[in-house]
């Protein structure tokens, strides 16, 4: 029998130099399609925020490459793979398929994957992925996130489980004639579409390329050890933790009416260091629950992964190689597991899988102070709201887009601070932020402000990184504006010490100034002279206040990052002079004795 790229080849291995010549010319193919879509996309959730991701996988259905990936979109692409070959047991070339199923392998129904099956003189090699979040899928609400579907009909998105849209490399009309009847912005879907389709088929073309110069049997020689390396890096990792059992638990916000206490969650983490094995361990959670919050197996496999990575060396390869140390244990049915057909995924990419990934990384933070992250951000609140209605500008057409300009801030680490471009715990920052010019270019919406809120992020040795506060209205007709935001109720939690990051909210400010603070469901019309104005969580810190450096402090002052109130009250440092005259610096004596009382006032309190 063939060997089919990702099985092990029976010989020597490949010459070290040109494994690594190899590997970062597949990187470089995941660049040229993801720079191809980033290019070609017509709506801005792709174009300017970059909500998607590629990647390629064999033809024996694993994850081989995803360089620049989203976390939550790409470490379960494979399993899409799988089920284009489930499906379709028959490929040929110039097949591509659509794959949106978030029951057969999927993220979210709003992820449109393509899949295009590679062939090398008649051998299926590879399968070139696309995957984008679309601005728009016929939910029954002009939104892709739905957090009130009870089931995936109430959603109300067309399903494509593995639909073929080409064959000989030609179009097959009806798919697309089915989407655009449905679609709210067929051209600006059209054109999403094309762009995703001709992503998948520059990987197409590169990778039959490099085949054609180093030769099948090389290629199918460097897949087996590139992947056996991976697992390889993956062990040596793991083989330096200590041996633990790790039992972290976190919640989701309350959502009136349907989910008045929230949505529990639990991690249970056994690492085996010798066996250089990690088990999480996720069937003591809830239930399906009756909204679109339930996790997809692929967004539930990915928010893990995702917690682990964030505690292990950063240049290990992300693929199917490394996976194998990684075992997921997981209930059919559940709302952090596999969901049980109708159950809605609606939310599946968010909310519940950004709890997930703070849950694990988090729980590493428990093996010691060299270990674990504090979490990060949460919430899709105004920032990432998606907004439509009628655009004055081109004859009241119809438009509907997610803004993502929010920053979430990140998790503070044993090493660094948050990063303040953070976005969700999800995408750990490969979402691009939008550009405010760029958003009021394409939509009939102004800003009224976009800022850093000084002194909000979580407090500790090393910081969470602030929260955002932004603002703003339609020029003229009125802007529907949809978004179910978490982290209003319950923060991201600090490790170790470290301080809690501050909760999201979000208000309606009429015409005459008065605000309304909203639910943290919602969907409104904001009308011409009314704004929204949101606030972003921020991120959680990382150890003992106290033992911050003080020229941290009053470096973080002079910058903004923190105001002299907390320096003096949650770090414990006195700052004398004035800031706008640039003369602050340290009371060194004064500052061993705040510190001091502070500690005595917590020894008190307990």
């Amino acid at each position: 029998m063939t060997a089919s790229a990702g099985e092990s080849t029976p010989g020597p291995a490949i010459d070290p130099v040109v494994t690594a010549v190899i590997a970062n010319r597949i990187d470089g193919i995941v660049r040229e399609m993801t720079n191809t879509l980033l290019r070609a996309a017509r709506s801005a959730v792709i174009s300017s925020a970059r909500d998607f991701s590629c990647g390629i996988c064999t033809a024996d259905n694993q994850l081989l490459a995803c360089v620049e990936g989203l976390p939550i979109h790409i470490f379960g692409v494979h399993e899409q793979a799988r089920a284009m070959t489930v499906a379709h047991p028959v490929l040929a070339e110039g097949d591509a398929f659509l794959h949106n199923d978030p029951y057969t392998g999927n993220t979210h129904p709003a992820d449109h994957t393509f899949l295009v099956p590679v062939f090398v003189d008649g051998e299926h090699l590879f399968t070139a992925v696309a995957k984008a979040h679309q601005a728009d899928i016929g939910n029954s609400i002009p939104s892709t996130y739905h957090a009130g579907a009870k089931d995936v009909y109430e959603e109300g998105g067309l399903i494509f489980p593995s639909v073929r849209i080409q064959r000989d490399y030609r179009m097959i009309d009806d798919v697309v004639r089915m989407a655009r009847s449905r679609i709210r912005v067929a051209d600006q879907w059209y054109g999403d579409f094309l762009a995703g389709l001709g992503a998948a088929r520059i990987g197409e073309r590169r990778l039959k390329e490099l085949c054609a110069k180093f030769g099948t049997a090389t290629i199918k020689r460097f897949v087996a050890d590139w992947l056996d390396y991976s697992e390889q890096r993956m062990m040596a990792s793991l083989g330096r933790l200590p041996p633990a059992h790790l039992v972290n638990d976190g919640r989701h916000d309350p959502f009136q009416p349907m989910l008045p206490e929230g949505i529990p969650i639990h991690v249970d983490i056994t690492i085996d260091p010798q066996a250089a094995r990690v088990t999480v361990d996720l069937r003591g959670n809830a239930d399906n629950v009756e909204a679109g919050l339930n996790l997809s197996e692929a967004c539930t496999v990915s928010a893990v992964l995702t917690g682990v990575f964030n505690s292990l060396d950063p240049d290990i390869p992300k693929n199917s190689g490394s996976f194998r140390r990684v075992e997921v244990l997981m209930r059919d049915g559940s709302v952090v597991g596999r969901p049980r057909f109708p159950h809605s995924c609606s939310l599946a990419t968010t909310n519940v899988a950004d709890r997930l990934v703070n849950c694990t990384g988090a729980a590493f933070a428990q093996l010691g102070d060299r270990y674990g992250i504090a979490e990060g951000g949460l919430g899709m609140g105004v920032a990432f709201s998606v907004i439509s209605g009628r655009d004055h500008r081109f004859g009241d057409a119809r438009y509907i887009n997610q803004l993502i300009i929010a920053n979430n801030g990140g998790p503070a680490s044993p090493r660094a601070d948050g990063w303040p471009n953070y976005g969700l715990p999800v995408d750990s920052g490969v979402v691009f932020r939008d550009s405010v010019e760029i958003d009021e270019l394409k939509h009939p919406i102004e800003f009224r402000h976009l800022r850093l809120i000084p002194g909000s992020g979580g407090a500790g040795r090393f910081r969470g990184a602030p929260g955002g506060d932004v603002a703003f209205g339609p020029k003229e007709h009125p802007v529907t504006v949809i978004y179910p935001c978490d982290g209003q109720h319950v923060p991201p939690k600090g490790v170790r010490g470290g301080r809690d990051g501050q909760t999201a909210a979000g208000w309606h400010i009429s015409a005459n100034g008065l605000a309304q603070q909203l639910d943290n469901i919602v969907r409104i019309d904001i009308a011409k002279g009314e704004t929204i104005r949101g606030i972003d969580c921020s991120g959680g810190g990382y150890g003992d206040p106290l033992e911050r450096d003080p020229r941290r402090v009053l470096n973080d002052v002079l910058e903004r990052w923190e105001t002299m109130e907390r320096a003096r009250d949650l770090y414990g440092v006195i700052l004398v002079g004035s800031p706008e005259e640039e003369t602050l610096a340290v009371d060194l004596d004064a500052t061993r004795q705040r510190r001091a009382e502070l500690r005595a006032m917590r020894v008190a309190y307990r």
